[in-house]
């Protein structure tokens, strides 16, 4: 089934359900905003839920509550077709509690993470259907020092810098890997 809504309002009210999510903190209002059917999965580490009762319980327990003070999204591109839309953002925090739905089982390391994101964001109806939430689990872990980068070709703030201004050099983590290989 394809969305009954037009291009703007796909825009206001997905606006509206990241709003009642991260400014109201509302749950039950966030889901709302979806289809009886709904979904949301956050790729990297599997959490989310199906259906209106685990996303209330979802949003309740492990989402909205999980989310540091100083959350803050920057949005780099929007593109929105028939039925979707798709948020290209950078999502910023200080790791100051546990957040199960991203780090679960990760005690607050208290160090700031910026970690470029995409969501796929599905309508049908009036609703939205579908959430796909997509970021490098590997950058957030260097950035929490959980993860060594040290050999590995993974890299952790400087992916976020490069997302946000294209002019910055490609390819410096050949050098990076090359060099700790020599080291070995």
């Amino acid at each position: 089934m394809t969305a009954n809504l037009t291009e703007s309002e796909m825009i206001r009210l997905w606006e509206l359900h990241t709003d009642l999510e991260f400014a109201t903190k509302d749950a039950v209002a966030t889901v709302a905003t979806m289809s009886p059917n709904n979904q949301v999965n956050h790729v990297p580490v599997m959490t989310g839920g199906r259906g209106h009762q685990e996303m209330i319980d979802f949003y309740s327990h492990h989402f909205i509550p999980k989310m540091p003070a100083d959350t803050a999204l920057r949005i780099l591109a929007r593109t929105v077709g028939k039925d979707r839309l798709i948020d290209e953002f950078v999502f910023t925090f200080t790791h100051d509690l546990e957040m199960d739905w991203m780090l679960p089982g990760i005690a607050p390391t208290f160090r700031k993470v910026e970690i470029p994101m995409v969501v796929v964001v599905q309508f049908e109806g009036d609703k939205i259907a579908c959430e796909r939430i997509y970021w490098d689990q590997a950058s957030v872990l260097v950035q929490i020092g959980a993860l060594d980068p040290a050999g590995l070709p993974v890299v952790g703030i400087e992916q976020t810098r490069k997302f946000e201004d294209p002019q910055l050099p490609s390819n410096a983590l050949f050098q990076i890997v090359r060099q700790a290989s020599l080291k070995s």
